[in-house]
């Protein structure tokens, strides 16, 4: 006896003899074991001590205290922007993406993606800039406006965003740090 599937989708373990009020049977206690473990499942979801009225009970965004360091390298330019890719070490590590626009001699704006194991996070950030010898600082805001996968509720805002950039190569360090819930 091998498992089969009737036209209407009620898989079996019968014979092709069985008569349509046996059919009906089945398919009813079929019916009754999935609302019965519907129930369960939501029983389950409600926790101890909380009535069906009260539905159910989201679970908690997890926030975390990130501080996070890359050391990217530049891959591009275009006219402004600079192109960076490194690795973010720290709170959450993966691979970091940085378009860096300077946008005037004392402001950069900046898009941030980084894919840490199971997601990834973009971000948009804006800083006051300076150059200085071999290097320009920058330093302000970030905000976390979307992610995927572990991340896909991922947002923040506020991040402190600073960082230097090496003028002879556009080799850029990086730090974000400051609350961010998922």
């Amino acid at each position: 006896m091998g498992y089969a599937s009737s036209g209407d989708g009620v898989v079996r373990a019968l014979g092709n003899d069985v008569s349509p009020r046996r059919r009906g049977r089945t398919r009813a206690l079929a019916i009754g074991a999935v609302a019965s473990l519907g129930t369960l499942a939501a029983a389950g979801a409600l926790g101890a001590g909380a009535s069906s009225a009260d539905g159910p009970v989201a679970g908690a965004a997890r926030t975390v205290n990130l501080h996070e360091n890359g050391r990217l390298h530049l891959t591009s330019h275009s006219g402004l922007t600079l192109n960076e890719q490194g690795t973010a070490t720290g709170t959450i590590k993966g691979t970091i993406y940085i378009h860096l626009n300077v946008a005037s001699q004392t402001h950069v704006t900046a898009e941030v993606n980084i894919y840490p194991s199971g997601g990834s996070l973009t971000g948009h950030g804006s800083a006051n800039y300076e150059v200085g010898g071999a290097y320009a600082s920058f330093s302000g805001t970030l905000s976390i406006s979307r992610g995927t996968g572990t991340y896909a509720h991922a947002h923040a805002s506020n991040l402190r965003f600073t960082g230097s950039i090496k003028r002879v190569n556009d080799a850029t360090t990086v730090e974000v740090s400051g609350p961010l819930s998922y």
